[in-house]
């Protein structure tokens, strides 16, 4: 009999492309992973694997058998969720990953009724940026991820099924007193002398924000760059900075910050990504439908 977990490692050897990368994904040794995928061949009496050189890759019937384990683990998620609740009440565990401004606007709030009303089914959060979501939902660490179209660096394929959620416009983010600061929007092109506070390199703001600037022909001066929104509105609020961020992070009430549209309109397409093998279970699609509630007027946050 095959066994599940040797047939995820094979899955995620397909995905991440070496056995090092399947062992930092699983917290095991690449040994240890070498070791099972060995008795895995053992237990299907096929050769699923060929070293070239220092790196091994699967042979075709690994490739294939890939491909099948992932129609059955999805399967045996959906079987194991059925049978906790008799396949009418939405059980078990859902793995949510969203991005930074969508935990607490959109995952949480989800999760939250969704706990009122389905007690069997629990809500895993994971706060995901876009670069490390998709990853994560065609390895198989998350069940349905919050995403963006957007992202080009990760581009959105045919192994996926997308749900539109929202728009989400992106806000230049001033201080208070700033002269740019008054009614109206901004032509990005007016502040090319300032300091600027970006999201860490290679994430999806960073590269947003870096083309935006060169789009306007400047280069940004970057003195800051942080990881999580509220840095950056506190590096704002304190005068060392300007910056672009979602209107999902922008927290006017919190901080004492002005928030202005750009003079060509950006926004970021909000989406719902999940894995397309298998119709979706109870628990997937009832997460999903949490998710898409009445279309919320983002642009309220403009100061």
């Amino acid at each position: 009999m095959l066994n599940p977990w040797r047939l995820r490692l094979l899955t995620q050897l397909d995905t991440l492309g070496t056995i090092r990368a399947v062992a930092q994904a699983a917290s095991l040794s690449p040994s240890s992973v070498s070791q099972q995928l060995s008795v895995l061949e053992t237990e299907t009496r096929t050769q699923l694997l060929e070293r070239t050189g220092r790196r091994v890759r699967l042979t075709s019937a690994g490739v294939i058998l890939a491909q099948r384990a992932r129609a059955i683990l999805d399967h045996m998620d959906s079987v194991e969720a059925e049978l906790l609740g008799f396949g009418v009440e939405p059980s078990g565990v859902v793995r949510l990953g969203a991005f930074q401004s969508a935990v607490h606007t959109m995952a949480l709030p989800a999760a939250r009724r969704l706990a009122s009303r389905h007690p069997q089914l629990q809500v895993q959060l994971l706060e995901l940026e876009p670069h490390q979501s998709v990853p994560a939902l065609r390895v198989g660490e998350a069940d349905l991820v919050i995403t963006t179209t957007d992202f080009g660096e990760q581009p959105l394929g045919p192994d996926l099924d997308l749900v539109p959620l929202d728009e989400d416009p992106v806000l230049l983010v001033l201080p208070p007193d700033h002269p740019a600061a008054g009614p109206g929007p901004v032509d990005l092109a007016t502040l090319a002398d300032e300091p600027w506070a970006f999201d860490i390199p290679q994430s999806y703001m960073a590269n947003l924000a870096l083309r935006l600037c060169r789009q306007a022909r400047f280069e940004p001066r970057i003195v800051g760059r942080f990881s999580n929104y509220t840095l950056s509105l506190q590096h704002v609020e304190a005068g060392l900075a300007v910056a672009l961020l979602p209107a999902l992070a922008a927290h006017t009430t919190r901080y004492e910050v002005a928030t202005r549209e750009l003079t060509t309109p950006v926004s970021r397409t909000i989406t719902a990504a999940l894995r397309r093998s298998t119709p979706p279970r109870a628990a997937v699609r009832a997460v999903l439908d949490e998710l898409r509630p009445a279309p919320r007027t983002l642009s309220a946050t403009v100061s």
